[in-house]
Formats: C-alpha cells, structure tokens, sequence
C-alpha cells in the first residue's frame, strides 16, 4: 500500500504526468476495493473449517498478492504504458483486497468487544509502519535501480509475511497444513453460516437499522476525504515545494512511521480511556485546523521544513482517527456474517476513496490549490456531523438481540 498509494503517485507526478493520469491510477487501485462486498460473503459461506473459518482465505490471498506484485515488476516502461501499470495496479489491489477483507473478519471473529479498540491501535500502526518502510525502501530503490527492482524487493518482504497465516493457527487444535493432523473448532461450527438464505436475512436485518446506515455513511465520507487528500499531497509537494518524489515518500514513510508507532503504543487506549466518538471528533477538528492553516499559510508553502512538519502532524492525527472509526465499524459487526458486514462497511470505505480520487482531477483544473484543499475540510466537517448522530451502543444492542433471535430460530428448527 505504501508504494501503490504513495510512492508510485508520487514518482509518476516526478516524471511529469498530469493530476487527471494520476488520480486514474489511484482509481486502479482503490476500485478492486470496492469490489470486497462480492468475495466477503463467499468466505462467511464457505472455507475449510479444520484450517479456520478466515484463516484459509487469508493465505490464498497473501499468495496471490505476492505473485501479482511479480508480474507488475515486469510491465515494460510503465511510464509509456500507464494503461498495463494500472491494469496490473488493479489486479494487485484485487488480491490485497481478498486478503484485507478475511484478514478483518478472522478479527472480528476472535477478539471480544472490549480488545478491538486495542487491537485496531496494533493492526493500525503495524501497517502504517509496514507501508512506511515498504514506502522508504522502495522508493530509494526506484531513484536509484528503476521500476522492477523496486517492486520485486517489495514482492519478497509481502511473500516473507505469508509465513506468518501458514504458522498460526486460528483457533487450538486446527490444522495448520491441509495434509496435517487438526480438527475444528466446536466454536468455529458454531458460528459457521451454511445457508445463503441466512446470510442473505442477516445482512437485510442488519443494515435496515438507522446507526449501520450512519456507520457506513462515515466509512464513505471519512476515507473518501482521506484519499483525495492524500493523493493531492505529492503533486502539490512536487510542484508546489520543488521536492522529489523521494524526498516526499521519506517524508510521508517517516510521518507514518511515528504514526504507526503511536498508534501501537497509545492509540487504541486512548479510545479505550475517553470513548471512541469524543477521541475521534477530537481527532476530525486537529485535522480541519491544520489543514485551514495550511491553506492561510500560502506564503510559506515552498517552505520545506514547514509542508514536512505539516506531513507528520497530519499523519499522526491521521493515524488514531482511522483506528477510532475502523474499531466503531469493527463493534457494529455481527459474528455470524463478520466478513460480509464488516466488508461492506469498508468497501463503501473504499468506494468513497474512489470518488476522491476521481474528484482530483475536475478539482485541480478548475479551482485554486486553496479550494481544492478546503473541500477536504468541508468533507471531513461532514464525516464529523455523522458521527455525531451515530449512537453505537444502541446499535450494538440490537446486533446482540438480532443474533440471539437467529440463535432461537435455529434452535427450534433442529427441535
């Protein structure tokens, strides 16, 4: 994620390439995102339950991650090829995608509601710290040994970290390897769907409610600001303060790196400690300030020393803001359909991000780099005000009834 969504951006806007090429490639990228909501509840309906109900999913996807990011190693001058780069952008992000939305659900499968705050603080920063050295180290080898180098350096650190599904085991006494010895877990059958028609009224039931709606509506409006953001940042720090795309992603991979380990050490309990919507919105109104101040900053925007700092403050707040809203999707989840729900809520997520990108483009042309940037306010304002309506623990009250009367029904079926 840290070369897709950062490094190349900013290596393309180093090599010349407009606004509107650009946000095409980060569209490549963010749109299998959007696509999670079709492989998320084939994985709720069907695995190989002695491996896990997530787990066997995750593997397969880490797989074909790792052999996807190959073969893009290997587009031919991707700069006189922008079309092949984002078509293999897109397959790669297919499976990053596939791998994302079992990984989330095995989360939500195994950790109690009182460990997800905690919990999103460790997935959080780990990959922010995962896609800020991914980020330093393929850059610098892009600058310095071109494309293919870069991307297969980066292949082998995502293949390495297949081993860690392969070794861990979801649940005590599974199997780690097909052929091995395991069984599965009594708790794993339990919660296993079996019936498309279930998954089906589960989900119907779930999203006829008022504050999944509102969880969903944040997903969008939050990361859709986010990413058109952050895909302005390197033009603008490329064209605007004269910086290299190596110097941005430096800046951008050490801005994540502080974020990340932030986030590890006290992200999650501060959520934890004053509540996830007071942090959160204390979080959305750091971000609108200093974005405002950036934008009443115009005379120092060639000022390095000033848009790096800007970087990593933003960055930080970043970082616990995300962690606040993944955990609120994470809490809203019902067990029975984790991936489906959870990966509905990110892919309006990711659709969201979609639409930001695509905004850059009409935006930039049109409008000053003060409007341009002020929108990101005025979206993040409106992610703010739909957290305000969202009443969390009324929501999780009816995802405990709901799973109770299934339960019920399925209990007097068997009698």
């Amino acid at each position: 994620m840290g070369m897709l969504f950062v490094g190349i951006p900013a290596w393309l806007a180093m090599q010349g390439k407009t606004p509107t090429e650009i946000g095409g490639f980060a569209v490549a990228c963010s749109l299998p995102w959007t696509f999670k909501f079709i492989a998320a509840p084939l994985m709720d309906r069907y695995t190989y339950l002695a491996m896990g109900r997530k787990r066997p999913w995750v593997i397969f996807g880490q797989i074909g991650l790792t052999a996807s990011f190959v073969a893009m190693g290997f587009v031919p001058d991707p700069l006189h090829n922008l079309d092949l780069l984002m078509g293999a952008a897109f397959i790669v992000s297919c499976f990053g995608a596939l791998q994302d939305a079992a990984t989330d659900g095995m989360a939500v499968d195994v950790l109690a509601d009182h460990q997800q705050a905690r919990a999103n603080g460790f997935m959080g920063g780990a990959r922010m710290i995962g896609s800020s050295l991914a980020l330093a180290v393929g850059s610098w080898l892009l600058s310095l040994y071109g494309f293919t180098v870069s991307i297969l350096v980066i292949s082998a650190m995502i293949g390495l970290m297949t081993l860690v599904p392969i070794c861990l085991r979801e649940q005590p006494d599974e199997k780690v390897l097909p052929w091995g010895d395991g069984t599965a877990s009594i708790k794993n059958q339990t919660l296993q769907v079996t019936s498309w028609s279930t998954i089906l009224k589960s989900l119907y039931s779930l999203f006829r409610l008022k504050d999944s709606l509102l969880v969903a509506a944040l997903m969008f409006v939050s990361m859709g600001s986010y990413n058109y953001f952050e895909t302005l940042l390197p033009i603008f720090a490329v064209k605007i303060t004269g910086w290299t795309n190596t110097l941005y992603s430096q800046a951008f991979a050490t801005a994540d790196l502080i974020g990340g380990i932030a986030g590890l050490l006290i992200g999650g309990y501060l959520i934890e400690r004053f509540g996830k919507k007071r942090m959160i919105g204390t979080y959305f109104f750091l971000i609108m300030f200093i974005t405002s101040t950036l934008i009443l900053s115009k005379s120092y925007w060639e000022n390095s020393t000033f848009l790096y700092g800007f970087i990593i403050v933003y960055r930080w707040l970043n970082a616990f803001a995300k962690i606040g809203v993944y955990a609120i999707a994470m809490q809203c989840c019902s067990k029975k359909v984790s991936a489906s729900q959870f990966t509905f809520y990110m892919t309006l997520g990711s659709l969201g991000s979609m639409v930001g990108a695509t905004m850059i483009g009409p935006m930039k042309e049109n409008f000053s780099w003060d409007i341009t940037f002020f929108l990101f306010v005025i979206m993040l304002a409106l992610a703010w005000l739909i957290m305000y309506f969202l009443n969390i623990p009324r929501l999780s009250d009816q995802i405990t009834k709901s799973e109770q009367t299934q339960a019920d029904n399925h209990v007097l079926v068997n009698i």
